[in-house]
């Protein structure tokens, strides 16, 4: 998409921070409060250029990249768990740059990152907001659905895009008559948005998938705002977002702010800019 290929800000605009990590990469931009600023699954800060444009004069932002995803190296994602243990660098970088009480905003696979750093941070978030993300998203397309029930589709997808690549991904998808409704789009149809290492991305791809951080809700203090696609047409699928988001946070301490966005589809700041801003503005008020 076009939006995606404008790319994040000059060179120029980005100071350094001095923080290195074999796992992620962060650029900063702007000042005032903290905001921290996680992509999905392939995708690099790029998705975030019109939401760090605005910002940029209001907030220190800081744009996260996960290395394996886009041009970076893959470097230590190469191997072994991914998600885990970019959420752990993340908590270092908020440590060692002494950011104080930053807000937390992550899309897709971001927004579950975004919720294990708010649950080990503690009072050390000040709000998170997750942006078409789920703490298990195989509940967006049956509440009922448990990883037992999605692994050997897992199994299929990681086997897919690691050795056959991201066409490959979307046939096997749909020659296993695999109904995933608004789901589609963040699991199979756009994995070469911005692409990456395919070892990374198979793994990243299978945890998304399989990784159930709904127990982990009820450790998350700080308030969550819940941003998603909706869409008044019956006959969408994301016509059922609003009791499946409902349902999936349901665990959490104190009740999320759910904000539906009508014409969205997976990539929501990017698919209704105007009306993202205004949940944006809203949630850091």
């Amino acid at each position: 998409m076009a939006g995606l290929a404008a790319g994040v800000a000059p060179a120029a605009a980005a100071q350094t921070t001095g923080f290195r990590s074999r796992r992620i990469v962060v650029t900063v931009r702007g000042s005032g409060p903290d905001v921290l600023l996680l992509p999905g699954l392939a995708s690099t800060p790029d998705v975030w250029r019109r939401t760090a444009d605005r910002l940029e004069g209001r907030r220190r932002l800081h744009l996260v990249s996960i290395r394996g995803f886009g041009p970076l190296a893959a470097d230590a994602n190469a191997d072994g768990a991914i998600s885990g243990a970019v959420a752990a660098e993340v908590r270092r970088y908020m440590r060692e740059q002494r950011l104080a009480r930053p807000a937390v905003i992550g899309h897709s696979m971001g927004g579950q990152i975004a919720l294990r750093v708010a649950a080990d941070a503690g009072a050390g978030v000040d709000r998170v907001m997750t942006v078409d993300a789920s703490p298990f998203f195989p509940a967006l397309i049956s509440p009922r659905a448990t990883v037992g029930d999605v692994e050997p589709i897992a199994q299929v997808a990681y086997q897919a895009l690691q050795f056959l690549g991201d066409q490959a991904l979307q046939t096997r998808g749909r020659d296993m008559g695999l109904d995933l409704g608004g789901a589609a789009d963040a699991l199979f149809g756009r994995l070469g948005w911005q692409g990456g290492d395919r070892r990374v991305l198979a793994q990243a791809l299978y945890e998304v998938m399989t990784l159930d951080l709904r127990p982990r809700l009820a450790d998350i203090g700080a308030p969550v705002t819940v941003v998603y696609g909706w869409s008044a047409d019956e006959r969408s699928p994301r016509a059922r977002a609003d009791g499946l988001f409902r349902e999936a946070f349901a665990r959490l301490p104190h009740p999320a702010d759910f904000q539906r966005i009508e014409g969205a589809e997976h990539m929501v700041m990017i698919d209704q800019p105007v009306r993202f801003a205004a949940a944006l503005d809203r949630f850091l008020s």
